[in-house]
């Protein structure tokens, strides 16, 4: 049998103030003749003591990582992942519209436009004109509503439409062109 000490591996160096551990285990012969013998007491590793007080000693920090850089190009738009997101978004900018429309018709209302504009045109038009105009007819809160849900109908579909339209005129015009450049970095 060889008395070769084992090359030590990294991370296997004993901690401080820990007993080292032995590097080669007895073999069978040699550990039924230690069970005879009188055992080692294990070395005494001194008193413990406090960490000093007092300013913690200063570390010197770590150097900053350079920000990784890559430089990639779009070169192709899928028209149908362009296709979904314009429809969700078109379909959230018509409900904007819609509510947008109903509040600030409420708001006018609120406070009395539609009233001061009926005064001014009766005020104008005299008591000759024949019937008191109303404003409120030709535009009540309904017909408000109405129209500004199929103008955010229409504007759904014109802005899919285009939407898809322009992701295959990007994907012709990438062919010839290369695509649009965009550089991308990790902070």
């Amino acid at each position: 049998m060889s008395t070769n000490n084992p090359i030590p591996r990294p991370g296997s160096a004993p901690r401080v103030g820990t007993p080292a551990r032995p590097t080669q285990r007895p073999s069978s012969a040699s550990a039924a003749a230690g069970a005879t013998a009188t055992k080692k007491p294990a070395p005494k590793t001194g008193p413990k003591t406090a960490p000093p007080k007092g300013p913690p000693a200063l570390v010197k920090p770590a150097p900053k990582a350079k920000a990784r850089r890559a430089r990639l190009l779009v070169s192709k738009v899928d028209p149908w992942s362009v296709l979904k997101m314009a429809f969700l978004l078109s379909v959230a900018l018509g409900i904007v519209t819609v509510v947008a429309s109903i509040v600030l018709w409420s708001l006018l209302d609120a406070i009395g436009l539609f009233d001061t504009v009926n005064a001014f045109v009766n005020e104008i038009q005299g008591k000759e004109g024949g019937a008191p105009f109303d404003l409120l007819s030709i535009a009540s809160l309904g017909q408000v509503a109405s129209f500004s849900t199929i103008v955010a109908v229409v504007n759904v579909v014109l802005l899919t439409t285009l939407s898809v339209l322009s992701a295959w005129l990007y994907n012709i015009s990438a062919t010839l062109v290369g695509g649009i450049g965009v550089t991308l970095t990790d902070d």
